[in-house]
Order: C-alpha cells, then sequence, then structure tokens
C-alpha cells in the first residue's frame, strides 16, 4: 500500500492509472484518505526527519530552513486552481519549507492565483506547532513584502 500511495505522488498519475501488480485503486485511495484525514502522512514525515537529523548528529533540531513555491498544471478536472499570471500556469501552486538538511518540514497546496507571500502565511502557520525551533527561514524575493515581514515579527518565524 504504501509503495502504490509513493508511486501516485511521485508520478502524479491518475487513480486508475495505477500499473498492475499493486493493490486496486479504489484500495489504495481509500487508504490515502483515511490516512488523510488523521494526519498520519504529517506524523510519518515528522519522525523520519527526526530520525534523520539524529543520525547527522547530536543537535536534532534545525533552526533554520528555506521556503519557494512551484505551480504546476492541473490534468483533471475538480479541485481548486487558479491562473498563476506569472509563470502564466493554470492549476495548483505548492508551497514546500525544507530543512537545512533538505527534509521536507511544511507543505500547503493551494491554487495558482495566491501569490507566494500569501501562500507563504498558511505555510508558516501549518509548521509553527511541529518545528517551534525552526526560527529562519530564507526565501527569494517573491516573499520579500512588509505584510509577511510583520506577520512574522507579530508571530515567530
Amino acid at each position: 500500500m504504501v509503495n502504490a500511495l509513493l508511486y501516485m505522488a511521485s508520478s502524479g498519475g491518475a487513480w486508475r492509472l495505477l500499473p498492475k501488480g499493486f493493490p486496486p485503486s479504489s484500495t489504495v485511495q481509500k487508504y490515502f484518505y483515511r490516512w488523510r484525514d488523521k494526519d498520519l502522512a504529517h506524523t510519518i514525515n515528522n519522525e523520519l526527519a527526526v530520525a534523520a537529523r539524529e543520525r547527522e548528529g547530536p543537535e536534532v533540531s534545525s533552526t533554520a530552513g528555506v521556503i519557494d513555491s512551484q505551480s504546476v498544471k492541473t490534468t483533471e478536472s475538480g479541485g481548486i486552481r487558479g491562473f498563476d499570471t506569472g509563470k502564466k500556469v493554470l492549476g495548483r501552486k505548492r508551497h514546500i519549507i525544507t530543512d537545512t538538511l533538505g527534509l521536507l518540514v511544511g507543505l500547503v497546496v493551494h491554487s495558482a492565483d495566491i501569490q507566494d507571500r500569501d501562500g507563504a502565511l498558511a505555510v508558516l502557520k501549518s509548521i509553527l506547532e511541529r518545528w517551534p525551533w525552526l526560527r529562519h527561514v530564507f526565501a527569494d524575493g517573491g516573499y520579500a513584502e512588509p505584510k509577511l515581514r510583520e506577520r512574522r515579527n507579530r508571530s515567530g518565524p
């Protein structure tokens, strides 16, 4: 089941295109939604990130990270989508924060028409409780906005 979900995540394919040798797509989809609703992916990611950092040395927590976004075209109907005027893409945008080892710390997916500075607020808010020691987040110029700096100064990272 985990391999089927990893295949879906890496290929971005439709459920019905899951290759033979995996469980039926309806079963994989059922597990995905059940695990998503229980927030199991975050729990697994957090545990794996902490374990990887422990293997790197005595300092388990990173105090710095990097944020960036990527707009991607959507191929299926339904779900959220918008037009990213800067990249000329109709679809979704994902904001990702990684720590200094490149391990995933935060991820938020929304419509592509949301600007980076606004999407950053959502992903930063999503990591406050799980990664409180992350105090510095490096970003490119798309995030340089007084609104984002004011929010950061009031609520932490």
